[in-house]
């Protein structure tokens, strides 16, 4: 791989790459640090300081004593992790607005329940068996949109339920699982802090998307 891969660096750049890293060892060194920078690439922050990068790796790899102490980095993380959550914020402020407003709206119905998390659920049909535990696996059939009707997954359309542990999904169906009983079928209205949150899920679901899930609980597996 390393040497395709370094055939590739060579055309990108228009430098023979070994011509200044002409040992397997160098090469290889080399490979590690564009991998590294190519990754900070992909997700950087403003202010992204490369030489300080540098410094951090090479005191880390020389054992050599921080020159930023743990308390001052974790604040630093901190701060820098807010105001990347505030600018995708700001980016997808029409999803959050339209998925604040959907919600606001379909509260005023009666047949909604809206739970402190800010979940709301209709019941579409009452079970009457046993409600599963967190640590339960369950067996479900389910078809989930966007709350422009658009389906992005469909255990019915597929032909097939899906068996998974009720804390191995998003918040806003572990919530509803654990108050169904076995038999219920219920309609999920998801914010999207209880849902995908800020990253979503693939393409079909982008950031910030409030769901809308039709959840058929079958059976408690284990």
């Amino acid at each position: 791989m390393l040497p395709f891969m370094f055939y590739l660096i060579s055309i990108k750049t228009g430098y023979n790459v070994t011509e200044k890293y002409n040992s397997v060892e160098l090469q290889a060194s080399y490979g590690i640090g564009f991998q590294m920078g190519e990754q900070l690439a992909s997700n950087p922050f403003e202010g992204l300081d490369i030489d300080a990068v540098k410094a951090g790796l090479a005191d880390a790899f020389g054992k050599q004593a921080p020159q930023v102490d743990n308390q001052t980095l974790g604040a630093a993380f901190n701060e820098i992790h807010q105001r990347m959550q505030a600018a995708k914020a700001d980016e997808h402020k029409g999803a959050i607005e339209e998925g604040a407003a959907y919600l606001a709206e379909n509260a005023k119905r009666a047949e909604i329940t809206v739970t402190p998390s800010g979940l709301q659920y209709e019941v579409l049909t009452a079970g009457e068996g046993e409600k599963p535990a967190a640590n339960s696996t369950v067996r479900t059939h389910y078809h989930g949109t966007l709350i422009n009707g658009n389906v992005f997954d469909s255990s019915y359309e597929r032909g097939q339920p899906a068996e998974f542990p009720v804390n191995g999904v998003i918040k806003g169906w572990t919530e509803a699982l654990q108050m169904m009983p076995v038999g219920s079928k219920w309609r999920l209205h998801v914010p999207h802090d209880l849902a995908y949150g800020e990253q979503g899920a693939g393409g079909a679901i982008g950031p910030f998307s409030t769901l809308v899930f039709d959840v058929e609980l079958l059976d408690i597996v284990a």
